[in-house]
């Protein structure tokens, strides 16, 4: 286990803790490990899992503006989303525990997770289209199925943030906790989970997601696709320029 990711067992709840404050952008080694983690826990007797994250954000997925996707943005996308169909796949259920910001590929790995809870403070951000790019890390099947197609699309579109009442209300963010409480809010509900019987609710959780993991693959390559292809335009360089001059965009369509 690498200083990145942290792993401990409360009861029967595994509590994996990813430490790359203060936004927590995730690489490929880190959702390996999460991934490897999350099953071994699950393989050894953990009923619920939670994922938490160390600093201000829970996590701010790749960081295009720092070390990105390097020359082959084909085969990292498929690496980095490989290890990401391992984490919506896991058998037993996961919260995730999002304090600060959820954004772009941070708001898929919250997504990989089936209940997140959130407080007043949380953020959860759809960003890509302020990077001239295509969504990522599965939530073009995950997104529509937790909030709805109508919305779904709205926060793609607009790349609006979206505050944690508002997810609450739309069902994003499943508990909503008084700020600095989202980590024990998490706990508390995984708690309650592991407290049943856990054969069936690792049964339950296959029947829940069998549509989610059927669609995901299929999502995943396309949005591998797309992604791609769109690094390659003006756009997503203007979206870059913008993000690391914390300025406004402007796009112009090529």
């Amino acid at each position: 286990m690498s200083e990145e990711l942290s792993v401990r067992v409360d009861g029967h709840v595994g509590v994996l803790e990813i430490h790359r404050p203060p936004h927590n952008h995730f690489s490929l080694d880190v959702l390996t490990e999460l991934a490897d983690a999350s099953e071994e826990l699950a393989a050894d007797g953990c009923r619920a899992l939670v994922w938490c994250s160390e600093g201000k954000n829970f996590c701010a997925g790749v960081d295009f503006a720092g070390e990105g996707v390097g020359q082959s943005p084909v085969h990292t996308l498929s690496a980095l989303y490989g290890q990401g169909l391992r984490l919506y796949t896991l058998p037993v259920p996961v919260i995730a525990a999002v304090q600060g910001a959820a954004v772009g590929g941070g708001l898929g790995l919250a997504c990989a997770a089936d209940f997140r809870v959130a407080s007043a403070a949380t953020r959860f951000h759809a960003n890509f289209g302020l990077l001239g790019l295509h969504q990522g890390f599965g939530l073009s099947a995950s997104l529509p199925r937790v909030v709805g197609g109508q919305k779904a699309a709205e926060m793609l579109y607009t790349a609006r943030r979206v505050p944690g009442e508002e997810a609450h209300a739309i069902g994003l963010a499943d508990h909503l906790v008084e700020d600095g409480q989202v980590r024990e809010g998490a706990l508390e509900w995984a708690r309650r989970i592991a407290a049943r019987a856990p054969l069936a609710v690792r049964s339950m959780k296959a029947t829940m997601r069998a549509d989610l993991l059927a669609a995901l693959p299929a999502a995943l390559d396309r949005e591998i696709v797309e992604q791609t292809r769109l690094m390659d335009t003006k756009d997503h360089e203007a979206g870059i320029s913008a993000s690391l001059a914390r300025g406004t965009p402007v796009f112009t369509g090529r």
